[in-house]
């Protein structure tokens, strides 16, 4: 009788070890972008409402874990937003699955309305550090940015900047913590996705040009990348089915109405 316990006690381990395996073989996991993780966390839950077998697992961590997480097989997909892709991406395949605008904010109560390419050049690097000098209230400007290994910043860098930003500036990890420090802090500026200007902050028009959606379709507005995902070149039947539904107008019309750029 003991043994009889055993053996079914071992058989009982292997199918829960087996059962477990098929289990973590049904998950796909998506790693980079803090910008795009909030829509591949809505997608995916509309993936999985049709796919009941099939987990997305969605973290973030920066377009350079993107890139980092691909390559080393820790995640099946790389989120990054980036306008140029690292060397050491170039052997991902790399599929553009949506645009996203990038808006410079300032508090509500900031009269600044517009910033030249220069102009902002010089607010985020610090030679420009007075609102008074842009026309507004005299008071020391407050950069904030994001981290490095943001694709967030690595694009405003590119777009905007060609030297080192402030070095008063502050940093934070999400475009969601800029717009909270912006709309607590009527002294700052920030830059964020478009996709998540709302009430609390207000963005500022480029070189003229109102940051919106429309505009950066119509290519007026410039301050725009792309957001890619990065696999390898051997894809599970199952990461490439879910990058499938990404590409699908359902999909992209959802992304679209969350408020990025479809590419489809």
């Amino acid at each position: 009788m003991k043994r009889i316990l055993l053996l079914a006690c071992a058989a009982l381990l292997t199918l829960n070890m087996y059962a477990c395996s098929r289990s973590s073989s049904r998950t796909i996991t998506l790693a980079g972008s803090t910008a795009f993780q909030p829509f591949a966390e809505k997608l995916a839950e509309h993936y999985m409402q049709s796919n009941g077998s099939q987990r997305i697992n969605v973290q973030g961590g920066g377009s350079a874990v993107g890139v980092q997480s691909a390559l080393s097989g820790s995640a099946q997909i790389g989120m990054a937003d980036l306008l140029k892709l690292p060397k050491e991406a170039l052997v991902l395949d790399a599929t553009v699955v949506a645009r996203d605008g990038i808006a410079i904010v300032v508090n509500p109560a900031n009269v600044v309305s517009d910033l030249t390419n220069e102009q902002a050049r010089d607010v985020f690097s610090g030679k420009i550090s007075n609102w008074k000098e842009l026309g507004g209230a005299d008071a020391s400007i407050r950069v904030i940015s994001r981290e490095d290994g943001s694709g967030t910043r690595r694009s405003f860098d590119t777009l905007v900047m060609d030297e080192k930003l402030a070095k008063n500036a502050l940093f934070q990890n999400s475009n969601g913590t800029i717009r909270e420090a912006v709309a607590s802090d009527p002294d700052s500026i920030g830059y964020i996705s478009i996709s998540l200007v709302d009430k609390r902050v207000r963005s500022v028009s480029y070189n003229g040009v109102d940051a919106n959606n429309g505009n950066v379709k119509k290519g007026s507005y410039k301050l725009a990348r792309p957001i890619y995902f990065l696999t390898k070149k051997e894809l599970s039947p199952d990461s490439k089915k879910f990058l499938d539904y990404v590409l699908s107008k359902e999909a992209q019309d959802t992304l679209e109405k969350e408020g990025l750029i479809a590419v489809k």
